[in-house]
C-alpha cells in the first residue's frame, strides 16, 4: 500500500492534466502516457522505449519530462502544451502488433495529446503508428513529414551558445573558444559543424568508438576521457547525451564559464542544482530552452507548415530568448533555470486567463 501512496503522492504533486496507463498482457505492452498541460494546445512529446527496472521509474520519467515539453513549448512560442509517453519493456518485444496497438491507445486521446519519436522508436514504428492514429509528428520526408528534426535542435543549440557567450564575454564569436562536447549522436554531430565553421576549439567524448573516430576524423577535433572532464579549462561544456549530469558532486568539479548542451533533463534536481551552479557563477543555458528546435520543427508538421525554412526561422528566436532569460535571472539575481520557468509560466497564466 505505500508504494502505491508514493506514486499517487508523485502523480498529484506535479499537477497533470492526465496519466494514461496502456497495457495489453498478449502482446506484453505496457505504457504510460502523460499529459502535462494543454493551456496552450495540444500536448506534445515523443515516445520512447526503455527496460526500466519499475513501472514507478518509468512514471517518473513520464512526470518529469512531459512537464519539461510544456516549458519547452511555451517557451518557444508555440501553441502547444506539454506531454510523454513511454513503453515499459525489452525491445525485443517490439514488433508491428505491438506497435499498432500502442498506437491505438494515443488514437483513443482524440488529439489531446501527439507523438513524436524518441529514444529506441524507429522511423518504421512511426510509420506503423501513423497507420492507426493521425496524431504523430517528426515523420520521414518521403511519408509526408519534414523529416529529421535533429539539425534544427543542433541550430537552436548553436544559437543558445552564442547568445551565453556574448553575455559572458561582450560578443557572440565562438572563435578560439574551448567547448566540450560529452555525447556525440545526431543533433551533436551537426553542432560540431557549426563550431567547427566558427573555429572553436573542440573537444568531444562519446560511449561509441566507432563514432568517435569518424567524427574526430571528419572535423579534425580533439577527443576527451570523462575522467579528464574536470580538469579542462572550458568556456562552454555541452552535456549532448544522458540527462542529470549536473549534480552536487559534478558541479563542484566543472571548471567552465558556461553550460549549453542539447541533452534534456540536465539538472539532477532543478530546485538545488540551479542554485549550485549560479553560485559558481556559471551560465547554465536551460536545456527546456536551447534544445527546442526539435519540437518547434514537430509542430509545424502538425500544423502542416511544411517549410523547413519557417522551421529554421522560427529556431533563430532561440538566441533572443536565451538573452532574455539571461538578462532577467541578473535583474532579479534568480537562477537561469529559475528565469527560463518564470518565462515560460507567465505566458501559460496569461493564456489561462483569457
Amino acid at each position: 500500500m505505500q508504494k502505491n501512496s508514493s506514486l499517487s503522492e508523485k502523480i498529484f504533486k506535479q499537477d497533470h492534466e492526465q496519466i494514461i496507463y496502456c497495457s495489453d498482457n498478449k502482446l506484453g505492452l505496457k505504457a504510460i502516457i502523460g499529459v502535462h498541460d494543454t493551456t496552450l494546445g495540444s500536448s506534445m512529446g515523443g515516445t520512447r522505449m526503455w527496460n526500466y527496472s519499475s513501472e514507478d521509474e518509468g512514471l517518473k520519467d513520464v512526470l518529469r519530462l512531459s512537464k519539461a515539453m510544456t516549458l519547452k513549448s511555451s517557451l518557444a512560442g508555440l501553441n502547444a502544451g506539454g506531454g510523454k509517453a513511454v513503453i515499459i519493456g525489452d525491445l525485443k518485444l517490439k514488433n508491428k502488433n505491438f506497435i499498432e496497438k500502442y498506437a491505438s491507445f494515443i488514437n483513443d486521446l482524440n488529439g489531446k495529446y501527439w507523438t513524436a519519436q524518441d529514444v529506441n522508436i524507429s522511423s518504421q514504428d512511426m510509420i506503423w503508428m501513423k497507420g492507426v492514429t493521425p496524431f504523430v509528428v517528426g515523420m520521414p520526408e518521403e511519408e509526408g513529414g519534414l523529416g529529421d528534426s535533429s539539425h534544427p535542435t543542433a541550430y537552436g543549440v548553436y544559437l543558445g551558445m552564442k547568445a551565453a557567450t556574448k553575455f559572458v564575454y561582450g560578443n557572440d564569436s565562438l572563435e578560439g573558444k574551448k567547448i566540450a562536447l560529452q555525447g556525440i549522436g545526431k543533433v551533436g554531430a551537426k553542432l560540431i559543424e557549426y563550431l567547427v565553421k566558427e573555429n572553436a576549439n573542440v573537444y568531444v567524448n562519446d560511449i561509441n568508438v566507432d563514432r568517435l573516430k569518424s567524427v574526430i576524423d571528419k572535423y579534425e577535433v580533439k577527443t576527451f576521457k570523462n575522467s579528464e572532464l574536470y580538469s579542462m579549462d572550458l568556456d562552454i561544456f555541452s552535456p549532448c547525451a544522458l540527462g542529470g549530469i549536473l549534480n552536487s558532486e559534478s558541479i563542484k568539479k566543472l571548471n567552465c564559464r558556461i553550460i549549453a548542451g542539447a541533452a534534456n533533463n540536465q539538472l539532477e534536481n532543478d530546485k538545488i542544482h540551479d542554485i549550485e551552479l549560479k553560485e559558481r557563477n556559471i551560465v547554465y543555458v536551460p536545456d527546456f530552452l536551447i534544445n527546442s528546435g526539435g519540437i518547434i520543427s514537430v509542430y509545424h508538421e502538425q500544423i502542416q507548415d511544411l517549410s523547413k525554412e519557417k522551421v529554421f526561422s522560427v529556431t533563430e528566436n532561440i538566441y533572443s530568448k536565451v538573452e532574455d532569460v539571461l538578462n532577467l535571472s541578473s535583474k532579479n539575481n534568480i537562477s537561469t533555470n529559475a528565469s527560463a520557468m518564470k518565462i515560460a509560466l507567465d505566458r501559460i497564466d496569461r493564456n489561462k486567463k483569457k
